[in-house]
């Protein structure tokens, strides 16, 4: 006898993926509500729509690939000219920081280490041609990196071949502890930059800087942007180079006018910066170095030691 029961509806089988959704949605709208009020996140997006902005003009200072992948759907994605000034300065100081970083990358033998400090969506470890064996440090907030790795990985973004990347989370504290357990090395060469880091207060650069110092093989370079507003400082230039020679570094203010004279770029706006721009050379040993020399020296004297001095 043919049942007259109707056929189940599999309401168990289909609920579930219903809650799925559901949760889905709600995680994306959270995470929409979370971009459009953290400033950190409005800052680090603000950086990538001028970076997309200069990869629109006719002759760009360069090109950035991923940088519409970080801005919402409904951003209008042309140049807006009342911003114009600032994202020439950001966008110079952009390239100026690109080529320090390619070049002396470039001129390192063997393994290489970079160091960003960063916004949390610097897309320079994917559209800057790197050599083999570049280790590519970002030092930036984790939320914002948390979002921008995420869409990167949605664009196809890849690094060059041969190439490693490890994140590390500004909120940690301590740098050099957090560098030394991803593998870096204060008795391989490197270079660092800082673009786009948030920083509270004069002392947390001061912080970042010293950990630069104990890291830092001599001969490696630092460059980047430090924001004014943070320096509670009367003669900055002054404040600088006694900060910097502190921590062995000797260090360069390079202006604006300058690197766009040396693009060959029109500056439609001078002086009246929020940042300052600067290229720091490392003067003295990393403590790793120092370590490793004090560890040769022992073993010179206990070798001397067990040999005697037969030969005076």
């Amino acid at each position: 006898m043919q049942s007259l029961c109707a056929p189940p509806l599999h309401f168990p089988a289909t609920a579930p993926r219903r809650r799925r959704i559901l949760k889905t949605v709600a995680r994306s709208a959270r995470a929409e509500l979370r971009e459009d009020n953290d400033p950190l996140i409005q800052s680090a997006i603000h950086s990538a729509s001028l970076r997309l902005g200069e990869t629109n003009r006719t002759e760009p200072l360069f090109i950035d690939p991923y940088a519409a992948c970080f801005l919402p759907p409904s951003t209008n994605k042309k140049p807006n000219i009342h911003k114009h000034q600032q994202q020439q300065h950001y966008c110079l100081a952009t390239k100026f920081i690109d080529d320090k970083l390619l070049h002396t990358a470039k001129r390192i033998d063997g393994l290489k280490q970079v160091v960003l400090f960063t916004d949390g969506m610097d897309t320079r470890p994917y559209r800057l041609n790197w050599p083999s064996s570049t280790m590519i440090f970002d030092v930036s907030p984790q939320k914002v990196f948390d979002i921008a790795s995420g869409k990167l990985q949605g664009v196809g973004a890849r690094l060059p071949k041969g190439c490693m990347f490890f994140h590390l989370p500004v909120e940690s504290g301590d740098i050099e502890q957090c560098l030394r357990s991803k593998g870096f090395s204060g008795n391989r060469p490197s270079i660092w930059a800082m673009q786009g880091l948030p920083l509270g207060s004069q002392s947390s650069f001061e912080a970042i800087l010293s950990a630069v110092s104990s890291l830092a093989m001599n001969e490696s370079y630092l460059i980047g942007e430090l924001p004014i507003d943070i320096i509670d400082q009367s003669d900055l230039e002054k404040w600088m180079e006694k900060l910097f020679m502190s921590n062995g570094f000797k260090v360069q203010i390079v202006s604006y006018e300058e690197i766009s004279v040396s693009l060959g770029v029109v500056l439609h706006s001078r002086g009246n910066h929020d940042k300052i721009m600067f290229i720091a050379q490392q003067l003295r040993f990393s403590d790793d170095q120092m370590e490793k020399w004090r560890q040769e020296f022992e073993r010179v004297e206990e070798d001397g030691d067990e040999q005697g001095f037969e030969e005076l």
